[in-house]
């Protein structure tokens, strides 16, 4: 059920596999609606920690702190294949970038932007 895309690399003779973690963006036609997304667009995340209706909520923000929306987070509106806002809670501490990446009909798929650890 979960979509996984590995990127890889090649520096120096040594590969490096970069996971993707996809999830769908929801919720839009209480805010700005869908017309405010565009493929590639970098987005901000950040945990929604006053939602009195969802205690894993994770809001989607412009680079303006304008909402765009929410990260799904029920088997209605998770697109299959993508990751919930639960799953994707535990994976950074309150803010965290991501792309979008497609824009359908039933919602935007958008992938999270883990920075890479140095080495």
């Amino acid at each position: 059920r979960t979509l996984h895309c590995l990127r890889c690399t090649q520096t120096e003779g040594a590969v490096n596999m970069e996971q993707k973690t996809y999830f769908t963006i929801t919720s839009t036609n209480y805010f700005l609606g869908m017309e405010v997304f565009r493929p590639g667009q970098k987005l901000k995340l950040m945990k929604d920690l006053r939602n009195e209706y969802d205690d894993e909520a994770i809001g989607v923000y412009s680079d303006t702190d304008v909402k765009y929306g929410y990260v799904a987070n029920s088997v209605t509106t998770v697109a299959r294949g993508t990751h919930s806002a639960g799953y994707l809670y535990r994976l950074f501490d309150f803010e965290a970038e991501c792309t979008v990446l497609f824009i359908l009909p039933s919602g935007i798929i958008a992938s999270l932007d883990i920075p890479q650890a140095s080495e």
